[in-house]
């Protein structure tokens, strides 16, 4: 069994690769438009004009793949009621994410010593993301 976030950024999915990119070294493993697709999209499931948005795509972070989409393309993506955790090899590496995640966004706890991590921080990005920069205690 495997589980994998899959996020709907509503619009904003190339930007968010763009960011992933920069700011983790994420590699684009896979990229479909809704114009690319086989089939269309339901009636309703897409708003008209967003053939060339992202309807899937493949991020490999690390050693883990993690999926996104523009979704409805409403354009004002949520995210709620979760965290995403990427762990770090040392302490450097925790302040390089750390940074490069908050850059846009919104520091939620400052990276520093916790009883269980020699760094560790919450960080919600620019799209609403929220992070958990850990060096594994």
């Amino acid at each position: 069994m495997i589980v994998q976030a899959y996020l709907f950024f509503d619009g904003r999915c190339e930007e968010a690769i763009g960011f992933y990119r920069r700011a983790l070294g994420a590699e684009l493993t896979m990229l479909m438009r809704y114009r690319e697709a086989p089939d269309a999209p339901p009636p309703g499931a897409v708003p008209p004009g967003s053939e060339n948005k992202v309807m899937h795509a493949s991020l490999r972070i690390g050693d883990t793949v993690m999926m996104a989409s523009d979704g409805r393309c409403q354009g004002k993506p949520t995210f709620q009621g979760f965290s995403l955790s990427i762990t770090v090899a040392n302490e450097a590496e925790a302040d390089r994410v750390f940074s490069a995640l908050a850059e846009g966004g919104q520091v939620q706890m400052p990276l520093g010593k916790t009883f269980f991590s020699p760094r560790f921080g919450m960080v919600a990005d620019r799209f609403g993301v929220s992070w958990m920069v850990i060096v594994p205690g």
